[in-house]
């Protein structure tokens, strides 16, 4: 079932990395630690993976979109376990966990074909049938 536009994923992405960044500071985890560094690491990784994207929301547009989700599946399961494979969940694990979650369910619910792919695409089926009427 997916119900998300690749748009609005991009934008989810660019609000997610910063968060996931800022998130030590704003929560209140920043002892230095893995618990401080896997959420500034993962950000920069979002960030720099919807820069790098093939979507209406990229800039360097190299990555396809289903690379990109599949990334981010990854990056979920990866962000949700690590209080556990770092061991600081007796630390904090909340927003790792809620932010890994999250990563994984948005993973799963965005299409798959940026909406310019689909139109770009009906455009070219459109000017191929009028092109080969005359």
């Amino acid at each position: 079932m997916r119900i998300i536009p690749t748009r609005i994923h991009g934008i989810l992405d660019y609000l997610v990395g910063i968060i996931l960044i800022a998130s030590p500071w704003v929560f209140d985890f920043n002892n230095g630690g893995a618990e401080t560094w896997v959420p500034v690491i993962v950000g920069i990784m979002v960030l720099l993976q919807t820069i790098m994207t093939d979507f209406e929301v990229g800039i360097i547009r190299k990555i396809p979109m289903v690379s990109h989700l599949r990334m981010d599946l990854f990056v979920g399961l990866f962000l949700a376990a690590s209080p556990w494979i770092f061991n600081f969940h007796e630390v904090v694990w909340e927003p790792h966990v809620i932010f890994g979650i999250f990563s994984i369910l948005a993973s799963l619910m965005t299409r798959t074909v940026p909406a310019t792919v689909t139109n770009a695409t009906r455009s070219t089926i459109i000017n191929d049938l009028n092109n080969n009427r005359s």
